[in-house]
């Protein structure tokens, strides 16, 4: 089987399934096209194939959806817009800045540091990257507003090495690379990290997959913030450089339909095609630039493929036939990896070598002559075009496809090459080519004076070609990337805010979980901030109680509702409207990830603070989408993250795939996120005021952190606040919520959450059965007790001259008599989080295997955590101190029937929310 004919099914094939029954017409009609071509250019002759096509689905002419075109420019030569620029200016600076990023990371290869580093990646991307650093990416200074961009990861030598040009950057801080500690304060982060880098660096995408998402929802929420009139972001634009080998992860195409639906025309995709992963081809035997083209053109993008430089304009126009155009086609991406490799010869015999016709066309050229017909991506004129176009487009985002050759420019040691990702120094021999092709004025003994002190080269300040670039940036609005956060706290609500929040539920019994939506509609009222709270639920609002946000604050939608709603009629209708304030991005956790770590960053993308409160089914948070809320501490997110329907047995007969018992551990791993278990109105009110006063308020302290809530549908009576409230120990983790006045033995009982209440009867059965004397106390952060006396062990072991610091959990149990038996509705992981700071003896009550679906009662006797159970093993506890009887326990365990999960009496029944 033929190349041409394995891989058809990527091509259009227009004609291949129908026969030609009269070849004398066709070919008239094929010469009239061409004339027309000829005598009016590609532009005329698009619109009448357009006009044509339209007549055709008027007249029921069955025309199949044209998915890929032909393997050429999607921009033709005719239809080019002109380059402005200096473009011998900018190609000595480009070489120039090749050159630097390829010995940063050649100089930090030294044997005494090895810190690794990427060489190729930038040597294939620049002429992406300074086309648009020179005529297109606008800096923060900008009149109308800086543009966003995702830069790739792997390329970050060479934005650092343009902001040594720049004069951003000092040669010992390009000697710092990847080396943050040892060499600080000049060490740069490997890759994009504005949490490591906060004045540089905007946007972590070094993650696969989760730079494309957010680069989306960063776009949406552009539009958002000008919808609303918080913000004019007309003029603001949003660019993304991607890998095709990162085209394979889910997020970076699942989903590209919000950008077409919403119509993002201030969105750019540039796909960097160098055909290659990480490891070898990206589809060695088919077509990725194909591949993709007719996945975003099915997604509603516009597609510009840029693969062909200048120097194949000659050779296509001369290409009557198609023959060229089908042998392109029809090589394989393996094939095209291979010849960047080799030779001009080789390329010759393997390639225009397939036909008489082609290799007729390049008899001529010489082997040099072909070697330098160069890939679309290392064109200034190609890329300059394709981007003008993708910014004039309107109504659609765009993706730029544009091929390269990773390696580009470093000799035939690197370019192409399957092990080019990982080779991070360059010999003697590499060094001296790369050097004679960017014609930097080095000599052979700099370069051998020592292989790994090979200079960086600047041409001084005073040089045309810096002039230049300076010249160009100024003129963009300043360097990017750049990251800058305005002195804007916002004035924060007063205690009217939260005064319904702490008066309790009275008789009637609600769910945290509304008691959290009580709080934040208030929230949303209020006249200081209610407009910069921003609602984000993936489809579960109306199960969390948020579907009273419909009618008043209504769901964002920029085109508005030109539908009539089915519940129109009803209260609590569905409304969407441009001007909607609650983001609603359907069954979609990884896409309101992106959405909340958009709205989180505005304060520093816009200077505009915002509040998202994103709240979701707590199983499909930290677990699904774990690896972009890393991304989002990376990137200083500031919000809050409500993980509704938490716990293990309280989702009463939703089941295993449903019941969390583990977010908080998976929580605590990320080091940016405070996660509190509240269990009642009043601890949310405090927790989140807490929460606006750290991360908008005006203060000194560090602003860069995100709240987790877990809250619950299970519905209970909330109390009132009480009036001697510990509020210290409530917002810092721990409090004492009842004294027992009972006189026996002594015990301390411990929860989070909605476990609070079980200990509570436990508290009275202990008391009216076993005459143990035991208090209660509401955990609502293990892990931030945890921290806490992490930090104070490490201050004590580093600073022994200042004695031993006592840790706040440590210090809120002194004096508390007897054993301690903590229970949750989480996993035994959770409370085991103080168990080494707290003196007494310590137990752990948890619900460490999967869920089921059952009566909340039944589950949680099942996972021995209900009240009976806190009895039993305080019990226990108090037996082995000698405290109680020891046939107490055994007592206790028969007289409440442990063992059977029927006999289980811990839990309300209802409660949707």
């Amino acid at each position: 089987m033929s190349a041409g004919e394995e891989n058809s099914h990527i091509r259009s094939g227009l004609t291949n399934q129908l026969p030609d029954r009269d070849p004398e017409e066709t070919s008239e009609w094929l010469e009239a096209f061409d004339q027309l071509v000829d005598v009016h250019g590609t532009a005329r002759a698009e619109y009448i194939i357009r006009s044509l096509l339209q007549r055709a689905g008027a007249k029921s002419v069955g025309v199949p959806m044209v998915t890929t075109t032909d393997y050429v420019n999607t921009i033709p030569k005719d239809q080019e817009a002109e380059f402005p620029g200096d473009e011998e200016m900018e190609r000595r600076y480009r070489r120039i800045l090749r050159w630097n990023a390829a010995v940063m990371v050649h100089r930090a290869q030294q044997e005494d540091i090895g810190v690794g580093g990427h060489i190729s990646s930038y040597a294939g991307v620049s002429t992406l990257y300074e086309v648009g650093q020179n005529h297109f990416f606008r800096g923060p200074d900008h009149s109308g507003g800086g543009d966003q961009i995702f830069f790739q990861g792997h390329s970050s030598p060479g934005n650092y090495a343009r902001a040594y040009l720049e004069g951003r950057l000092e040669e010992k801080d390009l000697d710092g690379f990847r080396q943050e500690v040892s060499a600080a304060p000049h060490g740069l982060s490997s890759y994009p990290h504005p949490r490591l880098m906060p004045e540089f660096w905007q946007f972590p995408t070094v993650s696969m997959g989760i730079g494309p998402m957010n680069a989306i929802y960063q776009a949406q929420f552009n539009r958002y913030l000008h919808n609303r009139g918080i913000k004019d972001t007309s003029e603001q634009h949003v660019w993304a450089f991607l890998g095709d080998g990162e085209m394979d992860e889910p997020e970076s195409r699942g989903v590209l339909q919000l950008a077409a639906n919403e119509k993002l025309d201030n969105l750019t995709f540039v796909i960097n095609c160098n055909l290659q992963r990480l490891d070898g081809p990206v589809r060695g035997n088919g077509k990725i630039v194909q591949e993709l083209e007719a996945f975003f053109r099915g997604a509603g993008w516009n597609v510009i493929k840029v693969l062909w430089g200048r120097e194949w304009d000659a050779l296509l126009a001369e290409d009557d036939d198609g023959e060229l155009v089908r042998i392109m086609n029809e090589t394989l991406d393996g094939d095209y990896q291979t010849y960047k490799a080799e030779s001009g010869g080789f390329v010759r015999e393997h390639f225009f070598g397939r036909s008489e016709k082609t290799k007729e066309m390049v008899a001529e050229y010489s082997d040099e002559d072909i070697w330098n017909l160069k890939r679309g991506g290392h064109d200034y004129q190609k890329v300059y075009a394709a981007y003008k176009e993708a910014v004039e487009t309107k109504g659609r985002p765009t993706v730029i496809l544009a091929q390269t050759v990773k390696g580009y420019g470093l000799g035939p040691s690197f370019e192409g090459r399957n092990a080019t990702h990982q080779m991070k120094k360059l010999t003697v021999d590499d060094l001296k080519r790369f050097r004679d092709t960017l014609r930097i004025p080095l000599s052979d003994e700099e370069l051998e004076a020592d292989p790994y002190r090979v200079p960086y080269y600047h041409p001084g300040e005073d040089a045309d070609e810096v002039k230049y670039m300076r010249e160009r940036t100024s003129a963009l609005g300043g360097p990017v990337p750049q990251r800058r956060v305005p002195k804007n706290s916002l004035g924060l609500p007063g205690e009217k805010a939260y005064a319904a929040s702490k008066k309790g539920s009275g008789k009637q019994k609600a769910a945290t979980t509304m008691a959290f939506v009580r709080l934040l509609k208030d929230l949303m009222r209020d006249k200081g901030i209610g407009n910069r709270v921003v609602p984000i639920v993936p489809d579960e609002a109306r199960t969390f109680g948020m579907d009273s946000f419909f009618p008043t604050a209504k769901i964002y939608n920029p085109k508005g509702q030109n539908y009539l709603a089915v519940d129109r009629e009803l209260m609590l209708s569905y409304k969407e409207s441009a001007q909607g304030q609650l983001l609603h991005p359907g069954i979609n956790e990884a896409g309101s990830t992106a959405a909340f770590t958009a709205v989180g960053t505005s304060y520093a993308t816009h200077g505009e603070p915002m509040i998202p409160f994103y709240v979701f089914y707590s199983m499909f948070g930290f677990q699904r989408t774990g690896d972009s809320f890393w991304a989002a501490a990376d990137q200083l997110t500031r919000g809050f993250i409500v993980g509704a329907t938490a716990g293990r047995t309280t989702l009463t007969g939703e089941g295993l795939q449903h019941m969390d018992g583990h977010s908080p551990v998976l929580a605590s791993t990320n080091p940016a996120v405070k996660h509190f278990d509240p269990a009642y109105g009043y601890e949310i009110a405090h927790i989140v005021e807490q929460g606006l006063h750290e991360m908008y308020g005006d203060h000194d302290g560090d602003h860069n952190v995100m709240y987790y809530l877990t809250v619950y549908n299970e519905p209970i009576q909330h109390p009132g606040e009480p009036e001697d409230l510990d509020v210290e120990g409530l917002k810092r983790g721990i409090y004492k919520l009842s004294t027992s006045e009972v006189e026996g033995p002594k015990a301390q009982l411990l929860a989070s959450g909605v476990a609070v209440p079980w200990i509570v009867e436990a508290q009275q059965i202990l008391a009216d059965d076993w005459g143990v004397s035991a208090d209660v106390w509401s955990v609502t952060s293990w892990s931030e007790l945890r921290r806490e006396a992490l930090r104070v062990s490490e201050s004590s072991r580093l600073q022994p001259q200042m004695g031993h610091e006592t840790p706040f959990v440590t210090r809120q149990l002194e004096g508390a008599e007897g054993p301690v038996v903590a229970t949750t509705d989480f996993m035994t992981q959770v409370p085991d989080q103080i168990r080494q700071f707290v003196p007494n003896a310590f137990a752990t009550l948890g619900a460490d295997d999967f869920g089921f679906s059952d009566t909340r009662a039944a589950a949680r006797r099942h996972f021995r955590i209900d009240a009976h159970s806190v009895v039993v093993r305080t019990l226990q506890m108090l037996a082995d101190e000698g405290a109680v009887d020891v046939e107490a326990p055994q007592k206790a365990f028969e007289k409440y029937d442990l063992a059977n999960p029927n006999a289980g009496t811990s839990g309300e029944v209802g409660g949707d929310a």
